[in-house]
């Protein structure tokens, strides 16, 4: 299975990330407080790309009202296996009207059903291009009437000004907690395996599965928050 290398930081993965992108913890709390809008009982609830669990874990105290619930964290690295272990068994134990399970597995060979809520948080960038459609659609297929795909995705800018401009400033925030060594180190190790689309390129996978509709709710640098509702 493969490994994501930022999961070892010394600082923890979620600082790490909280660091990485400004405004992330109000991302997190947009789509918790979204799943509201969602959640239902008798249903499945999929957090793909889950890492360490800490939104499925928020999903899951915010929607704690409505039981009989499944929710399935899902993570392809091996970084998170320890984390999503000790982290499902908790929650098992604090909420036993829902049941948690944490999967180390590929979304590529999962199944969805009876969705009434899938999330992905910076996941599909990390995906083959080639995959990215089936994916979606997978997802699509796997939701529930009114259910919905929330998600946020890491763009590119169609205009080469604008995109010079972006990445820069995106820079100048990152050096208030990384040096410019660290900075430059991560982005070499992410040619390799993130592959972020234009805007305009995930609206259209979206429309292509077959949602009618994607509303973003969150913005930030390069980084886009958004809902598409089946």
């Amino acid at each position: 299975m493969a490994d994501f290398t930022f999961a070892h930081r010394e600082e923890g993965f979620d600082e790490h990330i909280d660091k990485s992108i400004r405004g992330y913890q109000d991302l997190l709390s947009d789509v918790v407080s979204l799943s509201r809008y969602f959640v239902e009982s008798h249903t499945n609830v999929y957090d793909i790309g889950c890492s360490t669990g800490k939104l499925t874990e928020a999903l899951i105290r915010k929607n704690s009202d409505i039981e009989d619930i499944n929710y399935y964290g899902i993570e392809v690295a091996d970084g998170f296996v320890s984390d999503m272990e000790i982290r499902g068994k908790g929650l098992n134990l604090e909420f036993p009207k829902s049941k948690t399970s944490f999967m180390h597995e590929d979304i590529r060979s999962s199944s969805i059903s009876n969705a009434s809520l899938v999330t992905s948080i910076f996941t599909l960038q990390f995906m083959p291009i080639k995959d990215r459609s089936t994916i979606i659609k997978k997802i699509y297929d796997g939701l529930n009437e009114g259910g919905a795909f929330i998600f946020a995705e890491k763009t590119i800018c169609e205009n080469a000004k604008f995109q010079e401009m972006i990445t820069f400033n995106f820079y100048d925030y990152k050096r208030k907690y990384f040096t410019t060594e660290d900075i430059m180190d991560k982005e070499q190790v992410l040619r390799n395996i993130m592959k972020p689309n234009t805007w305009k390129q995930i609206e259209q996978y979206m429309y292509d599965a077959g949602f009618k509709d994607v509303q973003p709710f969150w913005r930030n640098h390069m980084f886009v928050g958004a809902v598409a509702v089946k």
